[in-house]
């Protein structure tokens, strides 16, 4: 049996191609999107949620502390975490603005 490297079959049409519209150009796009979005404090909260999470888990099962300890530990990263993810956040959400608006003017 002799197999081929590649592509066999027709050629792709314009719009299945790789430099069609379909390809990395909507998916660069939406990540830009993403990040021109003011952040808020819900996506802050959840983010908060998620690595009180893993570290509750991680001190339960990794440091053998009790569960009412890593809750609380839990807890305490959650309102820690989400100020500081959501004014880090606005920093960042800033200095891309102010960059985008520097290169408007040029």
């Amino acid at each position: 049996m002799v197999e081929s490297r590649g592509r066999t079959g027709r050629k792709p049409a314009g719009s299945e191609s790789k430099s069609g519209s379909g390809g990395r150009s909507t998916r660069g796009g939406g990540r830009m999107t993403r990040f021109d979005k003011p952040p808020s404090w819900r996506s802050s909260f959840n983010r908060a949620l998620i690595a009180a999470a893993v570290f509750v888990v991680a001190s339960i099962v990794l440091l053998k502390q009790k569960p009412i300890a890593g809750v609380a530990f839990g807890v305490f990263l959650v309102l820690f975490y989400t100020p500081l993810t959501f004014y880090t956040d606005n920093f960042f959400y800033r200095r891309r603005q102010a960059k985008l608006a520097g290169q408007r003017k040029q």
